[in-house]
């Protein structure tokens, strides 16, 4: 008898587990949940929307990337026309890490909340250097390493 009472409660724990675990994988659930698991005030971003603007990051940094490398061979006319290439692509990373930094995009990203001030920062001050009258493009050299760097060591 005591063995079939044990059998009878493992069969409803197992029951009750598996009907747990298959609402909880219930988008619907899920979207439930979230109004009870995070703040008010927290924005929950889908790992889609996270992966799009870092995207954008990618193509401006490759952009800079090619910009940086055609630097040290200009001509008096190719110089300026390399320097507007840099100062774009730093615009426009500028323009992208400040939406991860304001929480629109990073809200439920950690690394990025402690960390894209200081990536902003380093743009800003890379399209500082690079738009001087004699332009400066070590700046822009680190904010091209900064993302490598970053994401080698949070992989």
């Amino acid at each position: 008898m005591n063995k079939k009472r044990v059998l009878w409660y493992a069969r409803i724990v197992i029951l009750i587990m598996g009907s747990s675990a298959i609402a909880g994988c219930s988008n619907k659930f899920t979207e439930s949940m979230r109004k009870f698991t995070y703040p008010p005030g927290f924005k929950y971003t889908q790992p889609a929307e996270l992966r799009s603007d870092m995207a954008k990051l990618a193509q401006q940094m490759l952009l800079l990337d090619d910009a940086l490398i055609n630097i040290y061979e200009p001509t008096q006319e190719s110089a300026e026309v390399l320097r507007q290439q840099v100062l774009h692509a730093l615009q426009n990373m500028g323009r992208t890490a400040a939406t991860l930094k304001e929480g629109e995009t990073g809200g439920n990203h950690a690394f990025i909340q402690d960390h894209m001030q200081d990536f902003v920062a380093k743009i800003d001050q890379a399209r500082t250097a690079a738009s001087l009258k004699e332009p400066n493009y070590y700046y822009a050299g680190k904010v091209s390493g900064g993302c490598t760097n970053c994401h080698k060591v949070n992989r």
